[in-house]
């Protein structure tokens, strides 16, 4: 690139200053921003010519942006997954904000930290940090009773843990962030052992299908600070994966029960709940219905928070939700 976009210095410019999302909340604020580009598009408008349609996301969450002008040159100074630096204002369009986008390039680092540019303020990320959250998790793997499943454990999470301490849970739909994977295993901890006390489940097995039901995620999705599916992803799926990782390693571990093993792989292959979602069989004990009923109700309130979280129309109710097919009522 010659020169910068913004001017010699670098500096915020313009009337508005910083501009990250919780900002744009009234149209027309202007200013500039970092973030980081999880989505870019080149189309076609009504007239012809080409625009480009991003999203933009920051700690925040996601914005939508557009660029209209000078369309030639800017689509070739970012690409998706990098970080950018934004100049823009706030636009509403079918009842949304979105962000109008005059210029836009990748981020210089070292120039542009002397401007407030940290990586980490542009990467949505669990509300805990993970640190906290991996040592919780260590926690609940050292009061397991049973000898096999906590050797299982220790043996998965020393194999995979520099992954699931950071995974998201998902490419788009529940805990879409870095160490949702983890928020969500110790929501789903909670949950299931909880109510295992008061249905008479077997604590351990409920501990480790938790930890085990989306393992195979890791090997699923990639992630660099955006989150894409892997060729294995799109070709085996995460049930499949994870299976064959749970095979993998209680091979490793001499005389590990074969019927604790089935076990605990019904509990990976039927956690979705029923064939129509995706599970090869349906729940048919006690520990497997408890972990596929909470973790649809895990999944499910996450999409209801963040939806909530992200809206940012006036009124009650919340848009529409395509996936739940509802709106939700905000409060007051």
């Amino acid at each position: 690139m010659n020169g910068d976009l913004f001017g010699e210095s670098g500096r915020n410019a313009g009337a508005g200053g910083r501009l990250p999302q919780a900002a744009l909340m009234q149209a027309q604020s202007a200013g500039t921003g970092f973030f980081l580009c999880t989505r870019k598009e080149i189309r076609t408008g009504r007239n012809g010519g080409e625009f480009l349609a991003i999203v933009l996301q920051d700690v925040t969450g996601e914005i939508a942006g557009k660029v209209f002008n000078d369309v030639d040159t800017l689509k070739h100074e970012f690409e998706a997954g990098e970080f950018v630096k934004v100049q823009g204002r706030g636009s509403v369009y079918n009842q949304r904000l979105e962000l109008l986008i005059d210029r836009i390039r990748r981020v210089m680092p070292d120039r542009d930290r002397l401007d407030g540019f940290r990586e980490e303020d542009c990467i949505r990320a669990a509300a805990r940090p993970g640190n906290e959250m991996w040592a919780e998790l260590e926690g609940h793997v050292a009061r397991v009773d049973d000898p096999y499943i906590r050797a299982l454990l220790e043996r998965l999470l020393s194999t995979h843990g520099e992954r699931y301490r950071i995974w998201p849970a998902a490419q788009t739909v529940h805990h879409a962030y870095r160490s949702g994977l983890l928020e969500h295993v110790l929501k789903l901890i909670e949950t299931t052992t909880l109510l295992a006390g008061a249905y008479g489940a077997r604590r351990d097995l409920l501990i480790a299908g938790v930890i085990l039901h989306d393992i195979g995620k890791l090997q699923e999705l990639e992630y660099d600070a955006v989150t894409q599916y892997s060729v294995e992803g799109n070709l085996v799926g995460h049930i499949a994966l994870g299976l064959l990782m749970l095979r993998e390693t209680t091979a490793a571990i001499p005389d590990f029960p074969v019927e604790l093993r089935t076990e605990l792989e019904h509990l990976v292959l039927s956690h979705h709940g029923t064939r129509e979602h995706g599970s090869p069989v349906e729940p048919m004990t006690i520990e497997a219905v408890l972990l596929s009923t909470c973790d649809d109700l895990d999944a499910k309130l996450n999409q209801i928070q963040q939806h909530i979280s992200a809206d940012d129309t006036a009124g009650p109710f919340t848009p529409y939700h395509p996936r739940l097919k509802r709106v939700f009522y905000k409060g007051r």
